[in-house]
């Protein structure tokens, strides 16, 4: 009984804080002006809640209950079936058969199928996201024409970059959704719930990623992205058990050296006139980082477990996102604000499309890559995305790379290709053990 007067004394102050927002939204000549970060991050987590706190009610209620050993049957039975429970592994075999696995090996060892795979994932990943970096700025940027009241021609921004997240998020999950209905697809097994996890942490890590921005230096930024590997080798320590040779922490260390004097050399005259770091700086950007190792590591286990495709990992993650993003725009006001910004500039719904599908091709391609290579992997390609932007740029535009950012881009593909060389060697060894084995 004290959880649903929770849940209603939640579901009274969210609903009050919509109208309040609103009541802001509608007051002639007000401009709209975000709260300091800790209200902003209160109201966001509330907004989440109302969305996490019945869904943990729901779960509570049918695991203590004898649901899953009954016999019912309908919409709604099957429904809380798969959210809670998932679908019986036993029966997969009843369908597609068993879980089949490599039989022999050889495909793995196949150093030009893994190259192939490798440089397919790499190369969607940067077209992919560059190509999405380029339209975010250019709908950040761009001044749009609008008339004011007294009928004078002025220029605005779209500021509302949660609603981007929203709309990128939304269009996914209805191209994964697409595609599930018309494919054939693994057997799911997952409980549906377990998706939230990334979805939440997903969310989160991209609003402490842009709210640090603002409290810390640029050179904490650069070290911050540059060793994003070592977090991820951590969380995956802590969530999977995995362990991993010194060598790998090795190769972590000299992919954030270098990256690090790269990204430093190429923005130095901007570093010089940073904000300095404060210590709520350095806790959001801290949980940038958990929740960032997080998602990718979170999402591995899931495919490693449960063997679902890539497609159903993108629908299952999107489903949570588009709720989560929803909640806290329609919390804020963020959600009308946006849809009166597009009903007076229609050229930014197309903008908004493209935007859209260019995020969901990326994500295909981040979903693919932790599938097949694992989360360390992936987070090497977007760290070496970083670097390719940049000197993409200086090609584009004649700039010079200084001797600094050179000699970091050494360093990186130095450590990339030790830890090539490292892995192609475990696999010979491990053929060789297996051939001796038979």
């Amino acid at each position: 009984m004290t959880a649903y007067k929770g849940v209603t004394l939640l579901l009274l102050v969210y609903f009050w804080n919509i109208s309040v927002a609103h009541g802001e939204l509608e007051s002639p000549g007000k401009k709209y002006e975000r709260p300091p970060w800790y209200i902003g991050l209160f109201w966001n987590m509330l907004g989440y809640a109302t969305v996490i706190v019945p869904g943990a009610i729901i779960i509570r209620l049918v695991k203590n209950s004898n649901f899953n050993e009954s016999a019912g049957r309908g919409f709604l039975f099957n429904v809380l079936q798969i959210f809670v429970h998932g679908r019986p592994e036993e029966k997969r075999s009843l369908e597609e058969g068993p879980v089949k696995g490599p039989t022999d090996g050889k495909e793995t060892s196949i150093l030009g199928v893994t190259a192939a795979k490798l440089i397919f994932c790499a190369v969607g990943l940067q077209g992919s996201y560059l190509t999405w970096g380029v339209l975010q700025e250019q709908i950040m940027t761009q001044k749009y024409d609008e008339l004011s009241e007294d009928g004078t021609l002025h220029q605005v921004n779209f500021e509302d970059s949660q609603f981007l997240v929203f709309a990128n998020r939304v269009l996914a999950l209805v191209v994964a959704g697409v595609y599930i209905s018309i494919a054939e697809q693994p057997y799911h097994t997952a409980p549906f719930y377990k998706y939230s996890y990334s979805s939440f942490s997903n969310v989160m890590s991209s609003w402490c990623q842009y709210e640090a921005l603002k409290f810390v230096s640029f050179p904490t930024q650069v070290l911050c992205k540059a060793s994003k590997m070592i977090p991820v080798m951590i969380m995956g320590k802590i969530i999977s058990g995995k362990t991993y040779p010194y060598s790998e922490y090795f190769v972590a260390v000299l992919l954030s050296f270098g990256t690090s004097l790269f990204l430093l050399s190429h923005n130095a005259d901007h570093a010089h006139h940073d904000q300095p770091t404060t210590v709520v700086g350095l806790v959001i950007l801290l949980g940038y980082m958990v929740f960032d190792s997080f998602t990718s590591n979170w999402q591995s286990a899931l495919f490693k477990k449960h063997k679902m495709s890539a497609m159903q990992m993108m629908f299952g993650t999107n489903v949570f996102s588009s709720l989560f993003t929803f909640c806290s725009l329609i919390q804020t006001g963020g959600f009308l604000r946006s849809f009166l910004f597009m009903s007076k500039h229609p050229q930014f719904l197309s903008q908004i499309f493209v935007l859209s599908m260019t995020s969901a091709f990326g994500q295909l391609f981040i979903f693919y890559t932790i599938n097949a290579f694992g989360p360390i992997v992936f987070v090497i390609i977007m760290t070496a995305r970083m670097m390719f932007s940049i000197v993409l740029s200086c090609f584009i535009y004649k700039h010079t790379l200084a001797s600094q950012a050179i000699f970091g881009i050494v360093i990186v593909f130095g450590a990339i290709s030790y830890r090539t060389y490292l892995r192609y060697k475990a696999s010979k060894e491990t053929d060789k053990v297996s051939t001796q084995n038979k």
